[in-house]
């Protein structure tokens, strides 16, 4: 899995995220775990529910906006963190990302929980590809 680190001193009432991913599908998997550390323990949360998850987007940036969002609803609608993932992203435009999340319930009786994300915004919102990796930087409102 890709590194990613929670940086402080960009934003006040939001939290930034540095991501880097050896392949845009290990890019899109730490963002995935990246989200889950910043809404819970992942180890509080029990591993009983698998969701299949496609999207597709013109570009690749608003596709893994669309990733995070997507895990965003699915805590808010549905109680639901998705602590380990596997994505797989293809195209070249429009692209395409089908994804295997695992996770469960927020248990009130077990899950130690952190931040309760709203949203995914665009402010400092950056993907490219370097040498031997893709980083990306992620702000969300929290």
């Amino acid at each position: 899995m890709g590194r990613f680190r929670f940086v402080e001193e960009v934003a006040i009432a939001d939290c930034a995220v540095d991501l880097e991913g050896r392949d845009l599908d290990d890019l899109f998997e730490t963002a995935a775990t990246a989200l889950a550390h910043l809404m819970v323990d992942p180890e509080t949360v029990a591993a009983t529910v698998e969701h299949t998850i496609a999207l597709e987007a013109p570009a690749l940036d608003a596709l893994l906006f669309d990733w995070l969002s997507e895990l965003i609803f699915l805590k808010d609608r549905d109680g639901l963190v998705f602590t380990a993932t596997r994505a797989r992203v293809e195209g070249s435009g429009p692209y395409r990302l089908h994804a295997r999340a695992t996770g469960g319930p927020i248990d009130p009786e077990r899950t130690a929980l952190g931040a309760d994300p709203k949203a995914v915004t665009f402010h400092q919102f950056t993907l490219g590809q370097g040498p031997d990796s893709w980083r990306a930087r992620v702000v969300i409102d929290i």
